[in-house]
């Protein structure tokens, strides 16, 4: 019998290898944290990978009204560093305590000595990280400082996320201001004229009214599901079929496994409202909506196509641009926001002319990273 002698395998990666992917590691852990903004709890949930990150005995993090969290051992020189995040939120710049030290009668504390710098966002000082040390050190000043330059970097990421925010809730509330007279009046309308004639239609319709307005008024979420939107557009549909009669005929149709894919809140529904308001109301005889949402892969297509009277291509380019003196119902804000969340390519597509109808298509994905209803 022989034995054959197999190659030794090679080390996972060199010790400097595995120092990066340790490092990487423990940035991609503080991350998530940090990128909700420098409060009380993010700082609880950061500062622990901050640590590891300086190797240090201990690390702290304060906002500029004073310290937040404390890290590691010597939490009872919290009260003699309050003057140096006061100083560092004053003048900025990297410092630290008094050449002698933080006093302590506890011989084996290792926190003698701390470092500080600002935590910034667009040159405006937010915090303070401070890092604890038996002994001064050069080097560890140059890491404090360059470790608090990522941390401003996230906590500048987190800033810009919520103006994203508030852009999109600010976009919302315009499109509901556009949105609720046109519709308030013709529904309450059509409801009161069902009073006398046909008092259970009318209680019918005042609680899908309800539902309706619970919906789009609620204040809280920018995402939702493509199942609570199209409940919704139903709820609508039903209320303009009061006001219609006949002459408005809908088909849904809808693949069962779309249902739970997170859209733009409020983002389907104008589609349907531009389609009754400015394709149907005017057009001679019944006019038909069709929605559909079908499953493509790894993504979902969404159409809203009616037989109106159409519409100039121009004033609907015009409308995407977001052109506030034509009188469509959140198209520009809808394509926005879509943009927004999902990026340039899940912008709408609209395909119209004069007397031909209109086909609005909503493509998304149906997963997205941060996306979530």
């Amino acid at each position: 019998m022989s034995w054959i002698r197999l190659p030794r395998r090679p080390p996972l990666g060199t010790e400097a290898d595995r120092a990066t992917f340790q490092t990487l590691h423990t940035i991609s852990q503080a991350s998530p944290a940090l990128r909700e903004g420098l409060t009380q709890d993010s700082a609880q949930r950061a500062v622990k990978h901050l640590r590891a990150l300086l190797g240090t005995p201990a690390v702290a993090l304060a906002d500029t009204a004073g310290l937040l969290v404390w890290d590691g051992l010597g939490g009872h020189h919290g009260p003699q560093v309050a003057d140096l995040i006061v100083r560092t939120v004053e003048e900025g710049g990297t410092g630290a305590t008094d050449p002698t030290g933080l006093e302590c009668n506890n011989p084996g504390c290792p926190v003698r000595h701390a470092f500080a710098t600002p935590l910034t966002v667009e040159d405006r000082t937010v915090g303070v990280l401070l890092a604890m040390a038996p002994e001064p050190s050069a080097g560890l000043l140059l890491a404090v400082h360059e470790v608090a330059q990522w941390v401003s970097g996230q906590l500048e990421l987190a800033e810009l996320d919520a103006e994203r925010r508030r852009a999109m809730e600010a976009e919302v509330r315009a499109l509901r201001a556009q949105i609720s007279p046109h519709f308030i009046y013709n529904s309450l309308g059509a409801i009161a004229s069902f009073v006398r004639t046909d008092p259970d239609r009318a209680r019918e319709l005042l609680l899908e009214f309800a539902d309706f307005t619970r919906y789009s008024f609620r204040s809280h979420g920018e995402f939702t599901t493509l199942a609570e939107e199209l409940h919704s557009i139903e709820r609508y549909l039903m209320l303009e079929q009061a006001r219609f009669g006949d002459r408005l005929q809908v088909t849904l149709r809808v693949a069962p496994e779309v249902l739970a894919v997170t859209v733009p809140f409020l983002c389907i529904q104008p589609l349907a409202e531009n389609a009754v308001r400015h394709g149907l109301e005017a057009v001679e005889g019944t006019g038909h909506l069709s929605i559909t949402a079908k499953d493509l892969g790894h993504e979902c297509i969404i159409e809203v196509e009616d037989n109106g009277v159409g519409e100039d291509p121009e004033r609907v380019r015009r409308a995407l641009a977001g052109d506030a003196s034509l009188d469509s119902v959140g198209l520009g804000n809808v394509d926005a926001r879509l943009r927004n969340a999902f990026g340039d390519e899940y912008g709408l597509v609209v395909e119209t002319a004069p007397g031909a109808g209109t086909k609005v298509v909503v493509r998304v994905p149906k997963f997205a990273p941060g996306v979530h209803s």
